[in-house]
């Protein structure tokens, strides 16, 4: 289904738990949701929904025989923090958490809660899972990516952008995936005849003043690697991009909706779905411990040609060919 007629589908679906609480009886089980978003976000909008959706087919009925808590804990770490604490308090049935930094505050409320992640880097170098094929605590889920994945983007900033000689890498080095993805862009990068910086990404400011800099120079692209930070930080890394007619590759399709260049990465719709079944799972008796943590399946590349344009590219045929979604 398209994204916006999915969004007309599941309009107002931030609202639906707080319409059912009054319905709940004593067997209602207990969903909390943590993401890192604003409520009013349409792309967490439509993923929250096909969450959701997938509950309705495994047969839950929202106000029935389920209830959902829905935390929009934003990317403030001090909001994530009172939210997780909240959530805990609640003492739900199972917990669906978005992302590393959510999930390492998450264990920081509790780590008794069953807990189905989503998009979490590296969940057994994090310390959230003894193994990913077995979890042995309370926690399973779904990873972001294979490292392996962080040399495609390189490629593909070369691909798309031939002239680029030098690429800023936006990596978060207060957790292990950052210096792990700036590792494998860096093995690559010889083979490509590009030059790599890593750009460690903090408060606003500091990646302000660490673009310009680097924009001094001419034949430069960004890499945006996944992280809390860069994803905090989103409206301004694309308007940086924009101003000073730097290509770039994201790792979230969120990006490239929001006038952003390109993206590859994996379909965060499909992992959202999957977690709807393993939190099913869960509710019907089955533990995290069991359940193995899932590599993503599906990957997507999305392409704005509107903001090619812009930066001056002409896109290549071979770029365009492998866009499973092309903006206009």
């Amino acid at each position: 289904m398209k994204r916006r007629a999915f969004i007309t589908v599941l309009g107002g679906a931030a609202a639906w738990p707080l319409t059912v609480r009054a319905q709940q009886g004593d067997k209602m089980r207990r969903i909390g949701v943590l993401l890192p978003a604003a409520a009013d976000d349409p792309v967490w909008q439509t993923r929250f929904g096909v969450f959701l959706h997938g509950l309705g087919q495994s047969g839950w009925t929202i106000g029935h025989d389920v209830r959902i808590d829905t935390h929009w804990a934003t990317t403030n770490s001090a909001e994530i923090r009172r939210h997780a604490a909240e959530l805990a308090a609640l003492a739900p049935d199972v917990v669906l958490a978005y992302g590393t930094s959510i999930m390492g505050l998450w264990r920081q409320a509790t780590r008794t809660v069953p807990t189905v992640f989503i998009a979490v880097a590296d969940p057994v170098g994090a310390g959230f899972v003894d193994s990913l094929a077995r979890p042995g605590g309370n926690a399973t889920g779904f990873m972001a990516y294979e490292w392996s994945i962080s040399g495609k983007w390189l490629e593909l900033l070369k691909q798309i952008a031939p002239g680029v000689k030098r690429a800023a890498v936006l990596r978060d080095i207060t957790i292990g995936s950052g210096a792990s993805q700036f590792a494998v862009i860096q093995a690559v990068a010889p083979s490509l005849g590009v030059e790599v910086n890593p750009v460690n990404v903090g408060s606003a400011s500091e990646i302000e003043r660490a673009v310009v800099a680097f924009a001094r120079s001419p034949n430069g692209g960004l890499i945006a690697t996944g992280s809390s930070p860069v994803r905090q930080h989103r409206d301004l890394i694309i308007k940086l991009a924009a101003r000073h007619k730097l290509p770039t590759v994201y790792y979230d399709r969120v990006f490239v909706d929001g006038g952003g260049l390109i993206s590859y990465g994996p379909n965060y719709i499909d992992q959202f779905r999957k977690a709807a079944g393993y939190v099913d799972r869960i509710l019907k008796g089955e533990k995290p411990a069991d359940l193995p943590v899932q590599a993503p399946t599906r990957y997507e590349t999305v392409l704005n040609l509107k903001t090619a344009k812009a930066l001056g590219l002409d896109v290549p045929a071979p770029v365009l060919a492998r866009a499973d979604e092309v903006i206009e």
